[in-house]
């Protein structure tokens, strides 16, 4: 249960930047309120919402099971639930934003 837990504090970290930052510049971002879930944008305010939360909710898990930094097993799964979710992000962001180019 703690390595799952770490993983999905990685995960709510990582999937708080994006939305952090947009909120906080002002700048209209997908989040799962839009329509189409997902993939239309959702206004700053809400960005930083949802973001505030997956900030939260990362904290949270953390706070719980804490994890010592350096080479174990605690540390490599929250890395791997971060790198997971970017890697996801960004192919699904990628997406969306491609589609938004040539529409």
């Amino acid at each position: 249960m703690h390595y799952i837990a770490n993983f999905f504090a990685g995960a709510f970290l990582c999937n708080c930047i994006p939305h952090l930052v947009s909120g906080l510049q002002g700048t209209p971002f997908p989040t799962p309120f839009a329509k189409p879930r997902g993939v239309g944008d959702s206004a700053p305010p809400t960005n930083v919402l949802w973001g505030f939360f997956n900030l939260l909710a990362g904290a949270c898990l953390l706070s719980y099971y804490p994890v010592s930094f350096g080479l174990n097993w605690s540390f490599i799964a929250l890395a791997f639930g971060a790198l997971q979710m970017g890697g996801t992000l960004a192919v699904h962001f990628g997406r969306v934003m491609r589609d938004r180019r040539a529409g």
